[in-house]
């Protein structure tokens, strides 16, 4: 089964087949506040996760989620101006779930319960600075290539 590299102080998502051959990379934008998996804190967790679900097949790469549902609205930049403070997630969620108890898994650290994604989101420049609230965000195009590649039970390690 493939495996994922989320490499923070790079800002890359790095996909690998079997053989551990690199099979595809894209930029990605991770959280505002840094590295951390505490509950609340708004950083993107570390260590050894799982896809845990994956929300979204067949939707649009600009379908708008909330509450890992479609809300039947394709994100656009008017869109956007209307609802500058809205955090937008697109067309694919891959859910993730911690594999490390007490780093990732179980009591206030648990990223699953944080509802921790790689998900779409509407494109940004790579310059720009982290800006996420925990989650590894893709561009939209990007994530359709990313959902393919990683089923679930697929392995990501979110590296510092």
């Amino acid at each position: 089964m493939n495996s994922a590299i989320v490499s923070l102080p790079q800002q890359l998502l790095t996909v690998f087949n079997e053989q551990q051959e690199v099979i595809f990379e894209c930029v990605v934008n991770t959280a505002k506040n840094g590295v951390g998996c505490l509950q609340n804190s708004g950083c993107t967790p570390m260590g050894q996760h799982y896809v845990r679900a994956c929300i979204g097949e067949g939707l649009s790469p600009y379908a708008v989620l909330t509450g890992r549902r479609p809300t039947g609205e394709v994100w656009s930049q008017e869109l956007m101006d209307a609802f500058p403070q809205r955090d937008w997630i697109l067309g694919r969620i891959l859910w993730l779930c911690g594999l490390e108890s007490g780093i990732n898994r179980g009591g206030q650290v648990d990223t699953f319960r944080r509802y921790i994604y790689i998900h779409g989101s509407p494109e940004w420049s790579s310059e720009l600075p982290p800006s996420s609230h925990g989650c590894v965000r893709v561009q939209p195009e990007d994530m359709l290539s990313v959902y393919q590649l990683l089923p679930y039970g697929a392995r990501v390690s979110i590296e510092t």
